[in-house]
């Protein structure tokens, strides 16, 4: 059976949907969402750059879907969304351009360690993020430097990088926990949709699979958001230091350091 065949069975592109609205959910609270959807493509037989170029068209959506929400909320204004998107945009479509000439295995090593970082530093600071700190940066430090090196990231690699952008926004900016969450969704359609741009010029997108998948992203991102705004920082710490934690036990299994496990 071809992968197209595979593709237009019904159970599977149930099953696409299903994961890419749970992935919306938990992306759009902690991050962490393309641990359930490049899986899920991948099972399906596509090659992995297709299978990470429609899991970032899917993923446009549930950014898109979670900025709108944040912005309707008024939870960040257009001022403050414009100048991060920009830059997250630029540093997500530079990180596609690079994944098609490096090999992304060389951060196997780096990415769990701020993994772990990002993790401890929610669990063993509680009250990280519950109001507003002191910032260690200005506004436009952290547009110039941080955001777009998230956002290359992003487009390089990706997982975590909801992550990066809510523990930066708390750590360099003082910004308590749900502002800087909220920014981050608008960050991370930014960098999304940088190397989706890059992937789709490229020709690597699947769109039978990806249409699919966008229902469920929208579906379970705009509940996600829905529940990140009413309930705050007390469902977000726990997610974050959960999807961190699952990031890290996924790569350490990759390899071969936990058989059996993920």
């Amino acid at each position: 059976m071809s992968t197209l065949d595979q593709l237009l069975r019904p159970e599977i592109l149930a099953l696409l949907a299903c994961g890419a609205s749970v992935a919306g959910f938990v992306d759009t609270i902690a991050g962490g969402g393309g641990l359930i959807t490049v899986p899920l493509l991948l099972l399906t037989g596509l090659p992995p750059l297709n299978a990470l170029a429609t899991n970032k068209l899917q993923g446009c959506f549930g950014t898109l879907a979670a900025t709108v929400t944040m912005l309707k909320r008024k939870q960040v204004t257009p001022a403050e969304a414009k100048p991060g998107f920009a830059a997250a945009f630029l540093g997500g479509l530079l990180g596609a351009v690079a994944v098609r000439m490096v090999n992304p295995t060389a951060l196997d090593v780096l990415i769990p360690i701020i993994l772990g970082a990002i993790a401890l530093y929610f669990l063993f600071a509680p009250k990280a993020g519950a109001m507003g700190g002191r910032p260690l940066l200005s506004e436009w430090r952290y547009r110039l430097c941080v955001i777009p090196a998230i956002g290359f990231y992003d487009g390089f690699f990706g997982p975590g990088a909801g992550s990066f952008y809510a523990a930066s926004g708390v750590a360099w900016c003082g910004k308590p926990l749900l502002p800087a969450t909220a920014l981050a969704k608008i960050l991370n359609f930014g960098s999304n949709l940088g190397a989706f741009v890059l992937f789709l010029l490229a020709g690597k997108v699947v769109w039978i699979a990806g249409t699919v998948m966008i229902c469920g992203q929208v579906i379970g991102a705009y509940l996600g958001s829905l529940a990140m705004i009413s309930v705050g920082a007390k469902l977000i710490r726990p997610m974050i230091v959960t999807m961190c934690f699952i990031m890290i036990g996924r790569y350490l299994w990759q390899k071969g350091l936990l058989p059996g496990l993920f």
